[in-house]
């Protein structure tokens, strides 16, 4: 049976952070709340837990998932920023933004099996889920809680647990957090560019 844990969205017990950094280190998967709607999050290394995701999405093996940072240095890791990627991710971050950017040479081995040359990251604004990043002190991989034949309001807690809880292995309760999706920035040509305005739309200019 999974579980639900009733976390407190400003002050989130560190019991319960433990618990949950524990499930995604030993390889689980876990709803936990964002800043644009609860969202699946596994670690980079579960490949059971991102075959789980898929087939709940029905999204194939080439889907491009999320990356969930704590800091900028860290998507400096697995991403190239020059100046101009770096001055866009510091004005917009932490908050609801994804940041397309060119695949850095320090992806993790798994990252770099698919031979992907961009990816997708974010520095979210929720402090449980800073918390559970720091947690497991690594980089998380995310996709929205979504699922088809399964519409539900994805940011109120009640619905996500309803219609999702028993495909995971643990639900961090934060109550209902903003709802998505997240606003998405190509940095990878010239010029950026926002190819999704997300539910707090932006202006680059």
């Amino acid at each position: 049976m999974s579980d639900r844990l009733d976390i407190h969205p400003v002050n989130p017990q560190a019991r319960y952070i433990a618990q949950a950094s524990r499930c995604i280190t030993a390889g689980g998967l876990v709803i936990t709340p964002t800043d644009a709607g609860y969202a699946f999050v596994w670690g980079v290394g579960a490949t059971d837990a991102e075959e789980r995701v898929q087939r709940l999405r029905l999204l194939d093996t080439r889907h491009p998932f999320t990356l969930l940072c704590s800091t900028i240095s860290q998507i400096g890791s697995l991403a190239k920023l020059d100046d101009r990627a770096f001055r866009i991710v510091k004005s917009l971050t932490p908050g609801p933004v994804t940041f397309i950017l060119p695949a850095g040479s320090d992806l993790p081995r798994r990252l770099k099996q698919s031979k992907r040359r961009a990816i997708g990251c974010r520095i979210p604004d929720n402090t449980v889920l800073q918390a559970l990043l720091s947690g497991v002190g690594a980089p998380l991989l995310t996709t929205s809680l979504v699922l088809p034949d399964e519409p539900m309001d994805n940011h109120e807690a009640d619905d996500v647990a309803e219609g999702s809880l028993r495909h995971v292995d643990m639900m961090l309760d934060a109550g209902d957090c903003q709802p998505g999706p997240t606003s998405v920035v190509d940095l990878c040509g010239e010029e950026p560019l926002v190819t999704r305005q997300g539910f707090v739309p932006l202006d680059l200019d």
